[in-house]
């Protein structure tokens, strides 16, 4: 004790000590200052990729939301990921604070796949991706250039139409392909100027098309873990990836060049098909904005993606709740056939007057959104969201069959109602985020004109010249539902059905 009172350096040691101590506490109790979104527990090095499930992460979210609440931070390894499953937060992230969340994350099946990301979906947001996707809006997707591929639409339709008849009685008629093919095509002749499946390499970028599909809907555990990236290059998730873009690249190379060799020496302001106006655009360097070839082939991918897989997938859910629903089939055949009487042809003012078919798709769409989780996004910098904190590269996953099954927005949500919709305004064109199957703010889908005009018209088509019921004697309360992974998520099993044309 004495030594202690004669040591002037003692007591200054555990002066610093105190001093230290407070100024810790002081730093601990400002960070804590933070308000994080709620979480649920997490283990060491994974974080809670183990609570995403092995196959449908939309519903294990949906799962964890219910517990933790509609804005819920996980973390994927280090990486913090925001998963968003109502309205009121959608709305925040794509209205309020659009620009903050207008990037992607670059994840490595998005880079192989999608020549690097260069094209409008996943490019980052910039004015370079601005100028793409004003091309893509004006020159491509337009109203009136969807307008202009109604003629394919309505052959393609016919066809359709002709296939069902001759298979009509008691031959089931397997809707799940008949309507991958009407999509296929109607986007193959747009894009191309022909069907794919007229020819073997169109035959084979389909069959990589479904595989991209497949492989962008697989969440790879070296996005998340660096460390752990070796583990894609052992299960086989790398060879694949690399020969799904091969395979890809080879067939919009050969069209291109052929394209190119088509168009050599002719002149004209703009081509007829997608590929050509990207050409005309590639080709001229005069142009306010230039795009290179790897950007071309990255658009074309886009173009067709979304009008292909998103409308089959919709028009084989809508077809399904359909059968499932015996009553709501009568309505739709009543309106659909007192709309067209015996008119020879659907026209898009019939289209228009068929409100309760618009309002079934909607139904079907609020339920089966073809993207159950929305493309990423990407916080650029801090942000508060409803007076949560969220940090820089935080990545924000949107569960839209989510928010089409919260009670806060949705009265009765599992129960398939489309009278819901005949007297809401509400509808997907991501505006009302209730019902946002292709999205919203800068970073909505612009091909919704494209996927709408297609599905109306078959399905007013089938509607109106067949009787259907289920194949195999299966009654409507028993029909599968169940749902097959990826990106965009079909039925697990085809849509087998008996039609029988009406009297």
């Amino acid at each position: 004790m004495e030594e202690i009172q004669q040591n002037p350096f003692i007591p200054m040691a555990l002066l610093s000590l105190l001093l230290l101590l407070s100024i810790t506490r002081i730093f601990l109790k400002s960070s804590s200052k933070k308000k994080l979104p709620p979480s649920p527990p997490k283990l060491p090095i994974i974080g809670n990729l183990h609570q995403l499930g092995s196959s449908l992460p939309h519903r294990s979210l949906h799962s964890l939301a219910k517990k933790h609440g509609p804005l819920m931070l996980l973390h994927f390894g280090s990486v913090p990921v925001l998963i968003v499953s109502s309205a009121e937060f959608a709305r925040e992230i794509m209205v309020t604070h659009d620009t903050t969340f207008a990037n992607r994350p670059r994840f490595k099946a998005m880079m192989k796949l999608v020549y690097g990301c260069r094209d409008v979906a996943f490019l980052p947001y910039g004015e370079y991706w601005r100028r793409l996707r004003s091309i893509v809006v004006l020159q491509l997707l337009s109203n009136k250039r969807v307008q202009s591929y109604r003629a394919i639409r309505e052959e393609e339709a016919a066809l359709i139409v002709k296939k069902v008849l001759e298979t009509s009685g008691n031959t089931a008629v397997d809707l799940s392909a008949m309507f991958e093919s009407f999509s296929n095509d109607v986007i193959g002749r747009s894009a191309f100027g022909g069907k794919l499946s007229d020819s073997e390499n169109g035959k084979k970028f389909l069959e990589a098309m479904a595989d991209l599909m497949k492989l962008l809907g697989i969440i790879d555990i070296g996005d998340f873990i660096a460390w752990l990236g070796w583990i894609g290059r052992v299960n086989g998730f790398d060879r694949r990836l690399d020969d799904t873009a091969k395979r890809i690249d080879l067939v919009l190379e050969s069209v291109i060049q052929e394209r190119m060799l088509e168009k050599k020496g002719v002149k004209e302001e703009s081509g007829e098909h997608f590929v050509d106006i990207l050409l005309d655009i590639y080709n001229h360097t005069t142009l306010d904005v230039s795009i290179d070839r790897d950007s071309l082939k990255a658009i074309i991918l886009d173009v067709f993606v979304g009008g292909t897989d998103t409308i089959s997938t919709t028009m084989e859910w809508t077809m399904s709740e359909i059968l499932r629903h015996p009553k709501v089939m009568k309505k739709l055949q009543q309106e659909v056939r007192g709309i067209l009487k015996q008119k020879p042809e659907i026209t898009d003012d019939d289209l228009q007057k068929m409100h309760y078919l618009k309002a079934v798709i909607k139904e079907a769409m609020r339920l089966h959104p073809p993207l159950p989780l929305l493309l990423p996004r990407l916080a650029s910098k801090d942000v508060q969201v409803k007076g949560f904190d969220i940090s820089a590269g935080t990545i924000v996953m949107i569960n839209a069959w989510a928010i089409g099954r919260d009670l806060v927005s949705w009265d009765k949500p599992e129960t398939f109602m489309p009278e819901r919709f005949l007297n809401s305004s509400i509808d997907f064109k991501g505006l009302d985020f209730e019902l946002i199957p292709f999205g919203g703010g800068r970073r909505g889908c612009p091909g919704i004109t494209l996927a709408s005009a297609g599905m109306e018209l078959l399905l007013a088509d089938l509607l109106r010249k067949f009787d259907w019921k289920l194949a195999n004697g299966v009654e409507p309360k028993d029909l599968d539902m169940s749902e097959s992974p990826g990106m965009t998520v079909h039925r697990a099993v085809p849509l087998l059905a008996l039609a029988s044309p009406a009297t």
